[in-house]
């Protein structure tokens, strides 16, 4: 008697790196979206340094959900596609890590109950915790440092009772950092 399985079949290593390739090759090696992810950190840092915590919370957390639609629009003039290729087998795992950290966010809005400050370093966890799958999106080991450096960051603030701004400000610093050695590498591996 024979089984059939409704097991899908693993990817083979070739497909993942043909498809590590393809998400390289279609987003930048992810430095524009890191661009603008951390352009909203520093606009939410000049919110809370002018006008309140309170307000830098609303801009970081609705900045965040155009980070994707930003990315896409800067992408057209640098000739990045800003899309993957149907049948890529990671693109569940972009989703996954998407949905993940969308269903982190409202700890991060339960901490900014008990302090404003909480929430940009909880947020900071929560975006490096999603890096770090970043590096089997894109098979770069850097997305594993940018994760972890964003969330020691996150430990140092917290221990030294950071305020909003500076706690967003070390984000902004991170992010953009990190985008121009991604467009780095981007660049060179083009070349």
């Amino acid at each position: 008697m024979s089984s059939t399985s409704n097991t899908p079949k693993s990817p083979s290593l070739e497909n993942v790196y043909e498809s590590q390739s393809d998400m390289r090759t279609g987003y930048a090696n992810g430095a524009l979206g890191a661009l603008v992810s951390g352009t909203i950190w520093l606009v939410a840092a000049v919110v809370a340094f002018q006008v309140s915590s309170q307000s830098a919370i609303w801009t970081l957390f609705i900045g965040g959900m155009l980070i994707h639609p930003l990315g896409l629009v800067l992408s057209k003039p640098f000739g990045i596609p800003g899309k993957h290729s149907n049948g890529n087998v990671l693109a569940n795992l972009a989703m996954e890590g998407t949905f993940f950290m969308l269903m982190c966010i409202p700890l991060a809005l339960l901490l900014s109950l008990q302090n404003h400050e909480w929430f940009f370093q909880g947020m900071l966890l929560i975006i490096g915790g999603r890096y770090l799958t970043f590096s089997t999106l894109y098979g770069l080991k850097i997305y594993w440092v940018l994760g972890a450096l964003l969330g020691l960051s996150a430990f140092i603030l917290f221990w030294l009772k950071a305020d909003a701004a500076l706690s967003a400000l070390t984000g902004s610093i991170i992010e953009i950092s990190f985008c121009v050695l991604l467009f780095k590498k981007f660049r060179s591996q083009k070349a």
